[in-house]
């Protein structure tokens, strides 16, 4: 744990230790997981039976993250555009999260679950009103 209680990963170097808070690998994982076409967004969660749709300042929110001293552990949240395949795409996102991870952090990550929560369909055009004068 970090001065302010937050659990932290620790590597320790020559000259010192190196501090990687949970938040950290969560939005490094929530930003990988968004770059691959089909992810619509990440889910905070079923509210009232919803999913609630949320942006990129959120990130970490439809991320958990389990850090251990070398390995960590991640369960992603997502929203699926419709009409893409479902297990196609949560493979990729499974590869990207994980090839993420272990580049920005040096943490070995042993699982990436993805857990769908919703689909977004794609808004309708609009007509356009013919007004007659």
């Amino acid at each position: 744990m970090d001065e302010r209680g937050v659990p932290a990963s620790e590597l320790q170097s020559e000259l010192g230790a190196i501090r990687i808070a949970n938040e950290v690998v969560a939005i490094i994982a929530g930003l990988a997981a968004t770059e691959i076409p089909g992810i619509a967004g990440m889910s905070g969660g079923i509210v009232g039976g919803i999913a609630e749709m949320l942006g990129r300042k959120n990130l970490a929110k439809g991320v958990k993250v389990e850090v251990g001293e070398k390995e960590t552990a991640v369960d992603l949240y997502v929203i699926v555009d419709y009409g893409i395949r479902i297990p196609d795409v949560a493979a990729q996102v499974q590869a990207n999260v994980k090839r993420a991870i272990e580049n920005m952090t040096g943490l070995a990550v042993v699982e990436v679950n993805v857990h769908v929560q919703g689909v977004v369909f794609a808004p309708e055009p609009k007509e356009e009103e013919h007004r007659v004068r």
